[in-house]
């Protein structure tokens, strides 16, 4: 099943691999611990993590011991995954297609997956086939419409007054990004106990880093916008850019950029 969002994201994430690994995995790194204990990860669990990106969550739940299966739809980023974690059974594939078979998983979890699938619904209905009888789901989103970390470049492009491209689609997941919402895909697709967190915590980067990573990579829609802009609008971009960024000011010349996301734990 793919639409036209589907595509986009693939477009958008090719060959984006490295530039992730530097700026946005690291972003959603503290949501991994969390999102293993809410899908119950420990010793021997059988797992599948889709979505793995560069494998942060597949390398902490291999270091607790769990057996993982992880799924991703960039063939560069299962590359990294494999190399990050040696011996990772790494396969691509673009949601909702789940190589796998009915009930092979004890838990499945997605870092910041869900909101990048453009029918979420039947991304939810995949993984519920393939867990297990009384199985863990965890999954996190971004709170949506994104803030802080995720709308400080998309802030300063706004400033300037760049519009966003006809051709860029609204994430379909964008009506499901509050807690209560969240709440009711996940109960609609058919899990039970569905419980749904709001985990907020700081980024502490170098302004130009997260400038590198957030606009001049072509990570993420912004990078897209600032990408197709001329110089002088690039430029124009980063002044509001490091005007708006005085605001996150934490010392020694980084930013503590605030992080908004949900947790949804959940049994099949």
């Amino acid at each position: 099943m793919t639409n036209d969002f589907d595509l986009y994201e693939r477009e958008l994430w090719a060959g984006r691999a490295p530039a992730y690994q530097r700026g946005f995995a690291r972003l959603t790194r503290f949501l991994v611990d969390p999102l293993l204990d809410a899908a119950g990860v420990a010793e021997g669990t059988r797992l599948l993590d889709v979505g793995t990106g560069t494998g942060v969550v597949s390398a902490e739940a291999v270091r607790r011991g769990a057996v993982v299966s992880a799924i991703d739809a960039d063939p560069q980023m299962a590359a990294a995954a494999r190399a990050n974690v040696p011996g990772l059974d790494v396969r691509v594939a673009v949601l909702p297609d789940v190589p796998f078979g009915d009930a092979e998983f004890a838990a499945v979890t997605g870092n910041c997956v869900i909101n990048h699938v453009g029918v979420p619904e039947a991304t939810l209905g995949a993984l519920r086939r393939v867990l297990r009888p009384g199985g863990r789901l965890a999954l996190s989103c971004w709170t949506m419409p994104g803030s802080g970390a995720l709308a400080l470049v998309r802030e300063a492009i706004d400033e300037v007054g760049v519009p966003v491209p006809g051709d860029i689609p609204e994430p379909p997941f964008m009506e499901h990004g509050q807690a209560l919402a969240f709440r009711r895909l996940v109960v609609a697709a058919g899990f039970a106990d569905a419980a749904v967190e709001e985990v907020t915590w700081e980024h502490v980067v170098d302004p130009e880093d997260w400038w590198e990573t957030g606009a001049l990579s072509g990570v993420g829609t912004n990078g897209v916008i600032v990408g197709r802009q001329d110089a002088a609008t690039v430029a124009r971009i980063k002044a509001a850019y490091d005007r708006l960024a005085t605001r996150y000011a934490a010392g020694g010349g980084k930013i503590a950029l605030p992080a908004h996301a949900l947790l949804v734990g959940a049994t099949r």
